[in-house]
């Protein structure tokens, strides 16, 4: 610890606290950014304050200052109390403190490289990969993004826990635009800020990096002579990184288990599950098994405990296509009888934690690529999310990719533009049947998934092989 939380804690309580505890957060983010080969902007953000929280007549209240002063930790504990003696009398659920375990450890996330390059290289890094993408006079704009972002977490309550967690996250993204006459097409890598990980800055390996951001300006221009997507209902070939938001809004946000209790429905709408249907429902076919994993090293989310104290460990929510457990907390565990995992998480010291998603992914299985490519009479892979769209039940759902290539008798084929699919999450999944294996699994990630009231905007990580579905209405303007 780099203060005695402890005991400032201890010395801040009023009486009539059954169990307090108080959490610090320290955040450290840089981005530079550039375009056309141009310097554009950098910005440093620091910030650094603390959260107390206290339970009382089986109510948590909660009082953020961003001062650690005696007087200041004493005032908001105060505060903390009076919501939480407000809200017992109007409460759900009589909570006690075995939501909040004493759990002790530190966590840091695994490094290859600990320092950090000069911002003049990390910059010039950003207008290098621009450069990259003007492979072509075609090429109208090509942008780049660099921002790493470091957060320290320390944890002490009453009842004994003590956690101090560093996580370390690099992004990066480029994206180039392409254009001839009025036909205009964007690529990206992974969509816009999809390669999000843990890690050091090895991930920063700009030759590696600015051969794929020209590869992706290439492709850009290629697109400006493929013809439109065709519509039509055959099957489709997901990349991983087009998967990565198809789990995330199809899988993620509906499975939130306060969500399902129906604390959403004001600002974000509900679900179609329903708290009955843990255990029981088929979600997808038989080959989808999805896990909840903040233990994987090098992925977005990755945690050694949530933000109240609970472990962190793989879980399968999904298992055989069956929904076994829901995404909710200690907290939302208790409300609803039903099994969770450690995801009770907070967007930084200013906010109490909610029900979040955190590392997302969909198991290998057992197919080769070759394989499920050879698998398609008729159908469309797609790589890339470029637009989305989902109902206020994480339902009905319409998604269009960057990138397209037709699969005709078991073979690729030609590129199309403009590939979209539609459509309803709790028949979509059940379609799906071939899982690529471990050679086709990739990790990606965001580092702005929003939720909650006050809204809190926090990294998730989705991995997954290529998944192949069967009888999917496609369509991209090509009749």
């Amino acid at each position: 610890m780099t203060m005695d939380l402890r005991r400032l804690l201890e010395s801040a309580l009023p009486a009539g606290v059954e169990w307090a505890a108080l959490r610090r957060v320290r955040s450290v983010e840089r981005s530079y950014a550039a375009k056309d080969g141009a310097f554009e902007s950098a910005a440093l953000y620091e910030d650094e304050g603390f959260m107390i929280e206290v339970l009382s007549g089986g109510q948590f209240g909660y009082a953020g200052l961003a001062a650690a002063g005696p007087a200041a930790m004493a005032a908001a504990a105060a505060r903390a109390l009076e919501l939480a003696r407000s809200a017992s009398g109007r409460s759900i659920h009589r909570f006690g403190t075995e939501v909040r375990p004493a759990t002790a450890l530190s966590y840091e996330t695994p490094r290859g490289r600990r320092a950090a390059p000069g911002a003049d290289l990390l910059a010039g890094g950003a207008v290098a990969l621009s450069r990259a993408m003007r492979v072509s006079d075609k090429i109208v704009q090509a942008s780049a993004e660099i921002s790493t972002r470091d957060l320290e977490t320390e944890y002490v309550s009453t009842s004994g826990a003590a956690i101090c967690q560093r996580t370390h996250i690099v992004c990066y993204g480029c994206a180039a635009v392409a254009r001839e006459g009025s036909t205009i097409q964007k690529r990206t890598l992974n969509g816009p800020r999809g390669r999000t990980r843990q890690g050091g800055y090895e991930l920063l390996d700009f030759p590696r990096i600015e051969a794929e951001a020209a590869r992706a300006a290439e492709q850009a221009i290629e697109l400006l002579g493929a013809r439109d997507c065709p519509s039509m209902r055959a099957d489709l070939v997901l990349a991983p990184d087009q998967m990565m938001l198809q789990i995330h809004e199809s899988i993620g946000h509906p499975l939130e288990l306060d969500r399902i209790l129906g604390d959403e429905r004001n600002y974000a709408g509900s679900t179609f599950v329903r708290l009955e249907d843990i255990g029981s429902l088929r979600y997808g076919s038989e080959l989808m098994n999805v896990s909840f994993d903040p233990t994987v090293a090098g992925e977005a989310a990755s945690y050694g405990a949530d933000d109240i104290g609970a472990p962190a460990r793989k879980e399968l929510v999904i298992k055989d296509g069956i929904l076994v457990r829901a995404l909710g907390s200690l907290e939302s565990q208790a409300r609803s009888g039903k099994a969770g995992v450690a995801n009770q998480r907070a967007e930084g010291w200013h906010r109490s934690p909610i029900d979040r998603m955190a590392n997302l992914n969909v198991e290998p299985g057992k197919d080769a690529l070759p394989d499920i490519i050879a698998s398609v009479e008729r159908g469309v892979w797609m790589e890339a999310n470029r637009s989305w769209s989902i109902d206020d039940y994480r339902n009905k759902f319409q998604f269009g990719c960057e990138y397209g290539k037709l699969i005709e008798d078991g073979e690729l084929t030609r590129t199309v533009r403009n590939p979209n699919y539609r459509g309803v999450s709790s028949s979509f999944w059940r379609s799906l049947y071939k899982v690529g294996d471990a050679s086709t699994f990739q990790v990606f990630g965001t580092p702005n998934c929003g939720k909650g009231e006050p809204n809190q905007v926090i990294t998730t990580g989705h991995a997954s092989p290529v998944c192949a579905f069967r009888g999917v209405e496609i369509f991209g303007g090509e009749q």
